[in-house]
């Protein structure tokens, strides 16, 4: 009987999904049939008509990705105090990129990073060297995406990952092809609404049921409602304590690790393309800057909730699992296991799950990917509610992946091909070019969300790190800086990102050593998720010794770059 109730509870979970996720994934295809894009124009920069809060929503929901929506909260549940710099540095990187560079970007008014790059360089070499620095950054971090599409299709539609990347490679190819940036951007509003309500309704329940407390923020920091007059922050440092990890509010890694990923994330998101492109797409300069105004505020509301989903999960993971009988697991223990995200190994076959920090006595593997997704079922909320965090994870996903094949598409088709291999292409061939670009864009993406290098957040950091040590210095010194040329630009960005590439296959892929090399190994003791600030710094360097050496730019690329930084109408108003 038991056994019965519960088969029909989990079919209801199954069915909330269909419904759930069909339902999104039908509003997603129908608003890229209703906007789908007819110019070049419109699939760039969605016509440059877009108003500040459309915009801002379709930031938001491009910025919080899936490493934002699952990973974040569940590398802060594992890693605690030391999960803080994700938090930390993506949002500060969001404030630098809104206040330092998306005005005068959209003041230049180009369609892409690249296109920035080649014209304030007055090179088709430098075009090039963007060009490469945004596919890589885009695959690295598109790569992640596909994997949490496919970790959520895994669990909540029972296929296995890869079967759920490439059913996600298809929705996302729809809309992408279809409405270029003007259908991503309105898709990316309706998935806004998506993730915010999936991520922020089991939180309020969760948050409600462990402390009593209404709003995860303050829940966060209260006291159980068990009357013990404990705070939740204290049990999980003693829970940590009891199985041997490190007090979750004290941090592990070393300060300058964690200045270096902080300043990584920052500086990478100030530079990533996907993002950098939205403020392209309202129609002035005062728009792009009310735009990164409203999308900060939204994003917001995510992060500083999920520090308190971090906290819950964990403690509810701790306290559901370890230490209890096998054959006694909830059935959301045996659905993830059949994902291989979650496994038991009865190392001394007692038939009781021990779950500790000594690996030798540890039984239980957990992919911290899955604690967001799981959450919900742990607590016992009702079955909507888990199916409603399954349809966030994927609109997160897919908004992400959608705005970053778009980035790929238009290095391809506007950057490389109109610009320096085929100047004279028609629209309408160079619209087909686009589109076929994202097609083949796709597939690759695909391929890199089977065969992710590691889970998600970590794989995205690392895409940060590229955009850091490749793009940030060569725009910030291209904006505020006119004596910057060509040739310390491209040889900055060459020495940044290779710099970047080859700490990243040495430290995290492990590809020149036959073992993955130890901690101590890294250079001052900064991990792969950090280097993109040293990289960074190497670029800054570069570039400015080799501008010194190097002749001016010409007049009248310097006047541009004086133009840019001048507000709108500042000059008439001298004038008169």
């Amino acid at each position: 009987m038991i056994n019965k109730l519960l088969l029909i509870a989990e079919l209801d979970v199954q069915n909330w999904t269909y419904i759930l996720v069909g339902t999104t994934f039908a509003l997603y295809i129908g608003i890229a049939i209703w906007s789908r894009a007819g110019s070049t124009k419109e699939f760039y920069v969605a016509g440059g008509g877009v108003s500040p809060l459309a915009n801002g929503m379709a930031t938001a929901a491009d910025w919080m990705s899936a490493a934002s929506f699952i990973s974040m909260a569940g590398i802060i549940s594992f890693a605690g105090f030391d999960g803080a710099v994700y938090l930390m540095g993506w949002t500060g990187g969001y404030v630098l990129l809104a206040l330092l560079l998306a005005p005068y970007l959209r003041k230049f008014g180009k369609f892409t990073v690249p296109d920035f790059i080649g014209d304030r360089y007055y090179s088709k070499t430098a075009r090039i060297v963007a060009v490469m620095c945004a596919l890589l950054v885009s695959f690295t971090y598109v790569a992640g995406q596909m994997r949490g599409v496919g970790i959520v299709f895994s669990r909540f539609l029972e296929v296995d990952i890869n079967t759920g990347v490439i059913i996600g490679m298809l929705i996302v190819l729809f809309y992408a092809v279809l409405g270029g940036m003007k259908g991503i951007t309105y898709t990316q509003v309706a998935q806004y609404c998506v993730l915010i309500f999936a991520f922020m309704v089991p939180a309020i329940f969760i948050s409600i049921q462990v402390t009593g407390n209404p709003i995860p923020q303050l829940g966060f920091g209260s006291e159980l409602s068990d009357g013990s007059g404990t705070y939740l922050l204290d049990k999980l440092d003693d829970l940590s304590n009891q199985l041997g990890f490190a007090e979750y509010t004290e941090g592990s890694k070393s300060t300058i690790d964690i200045f270096a990923i902080t300043l990584a994330l920052m500086i990478g998101t100030a530079g990533l393309p996907h993002v950098i492109v939205r403020f392209f797409t309202v129609k002035r300069v005062k728009d792009a800057r009310k735009s990164a105004g409203i999308a900060l505020l939204l994003i917001v509301i995510l992060y500083s909730t999920a520090p308190a989903v971090a906290a819950f999960a964990r403690t509810n993971m701790i306290e559901t699992v370890s230490n209890q009988p096998y054959a006694e697991v909830p059935v959301w223990f045996k659905k993830w296991e059949t994902t291989g995200l979650i496994s038991f190994d009865d190392k001394n076959k007692d038939g009781l799950i021990s779950y500790v920090a000594n690996t030798s006595k540890n039984e239980l593997t957990i992919d911290r990917d899955i604690m967001v997704l799981a959450n919900p079922e742990i607590a016992k909320l009702p079955n909507w509610v888990v199916a409603l965090v399954a349809a966030g994870g994927l609109a997160a996903a897919l908004s992400t992946a959608a705005g970053l094949l778009l980035v790929i598409s238009s290095s391809i088709s506007h950057d490389l091909i109109k610009k320096i291999i085929k100047p004279s292409i028609s629209e309408k061939e160079e619209l087909v070019v686009a589109r076929l670009s994202a097609v083949g864009a796709v597939c690759i993406a695909g391929y890199f969300g089977i065969n992710p290098p590691g889970f998600v957040a970590a794989v995205v950091a690392l895409a940060f790190g590229l955009a850091a040590a490749s793009f940030f210095p060569a725009i910030i010194l291209g904006i505020f800086y006119k004596r910057m040329n060509k040739e310390g630009a491209i040889a900055g960005m060459l020495v940044g990102i290779i710099s970047m590439l080859l700490y990243m296959i040495k430290y995290k892929l492990g590809w020149f050593d036959s073992q993955l090399p130890d901690k101590s190994e890294w250079w001052f003791g900064i991990s792969p998720e950090g280097f993109g600030t040293i990289a960074m710094m190497l670029n800054f360097i570069i570039s400015i010794i080799i501008m010194k050496l190097t002749k001016a730019p010409p007049e009248e690329v310097q006047k541009i770059v004086e133009d840019i930084r001048i507000p709108s109408g500042a000059k008439e108003a001298i004038q008169h």
